[in-house]
């Protein structure tokens, strides 16, 4: 399993007991189905870790909204890094934004997420016909016609371009390689592991319109 796998073992078998149990949820429903227990887990993931994500995608929009004015200071005392450091300080404080404030919420959901990765990714599935969905016919396998991978490249850019801002050219180009880097590994992992990514892009994205919705309406009445 590897030593990453071992330190996520447990938050693994927790997760296989409750993608089961969802799965029997659909089975009682008539349509047993892992793909659907997938979407349901992914989703009940997401509401959980909600006030985490609220913290951290604020706290990003935040720096991010800051960073012309951080980018002056820079310029202006680059030969005087204690006058800057105490500039941006300054900055942060009037702003009242916390740099790690984005760090913490991040860290307490990283040991779900990875849990959640080598769970569907080490999942077997008890028959043949229980691992397909839609139009997969084994969710263990890669998508054949690589419409996950595609959908896990285009939710991966738009949930990023949402909470983008102000972009520097190095924030340009991160816009494009990760979705594309995401979309390629996506070619070869089980297509029951990229549905997740999918669906965790999807909820992400309602999400921060929701965080967001009242911001826009400002901007549409300005």
């Amino acid at each position: 399993m590897g030593f990453f796998g071992t330190i996520f073992e447990p938050i693994e078998n927790l997760l296989h007991v409750v993608l089961q149990a969802l799965y029997n949820v659909t089975d009682l429903a008539g349509f047993g189905s892992y793909g659907v227990a997938i979407i349901l887990l992914t989703i009940l993931i997401k509401m959980l870790l909600y006030p985490l994500t609220v913290k951290q995608v604020k706290s990003m929009k935040a720096m991010q909204e800051l960073s012309p004015k951080m980018k002056k200071i820079q310029e202006k005392y680059k030969d005087n890094p204690q006058v800057m450091q105490q500039k941006v300080g300054a900055l942060y404080k009037e702003a009242g934004v916390n740099p790690l404030a984005g760090c913490l919420p991040l860290l307490i959901q990283m040991p779900i997420l990875m849990g959640m990765y080598y769970a569907l990714y080490n999942f077997t599935y008890p028959t043949p016909e229980s691992a397909a969905f839609l139009w997969l016919p084994n969710m263990s396998d890669p998508d054949p016609y690589y419409i996950l991978p595609v959908l896990s490249a285009l939710t991966t850019f738009l949930q990023q371009k949402q909470t983008t801002t102000e972009m520097n050219q190095q924030m340009k180009i991160m816009m494009t390689v990760m979705p594309l880097f995401i979309g390629w590994i996506s070619l070869n992992f089980p297509s029951g592991l990229v549905l997740y990514w999918v669906t965790m892009n999807i909820v992400q994205i309602t999400q921060q319109w929701w965080m967001y919705r009242n911001d826009d309406k400002k901007k549409e009445a300005a």
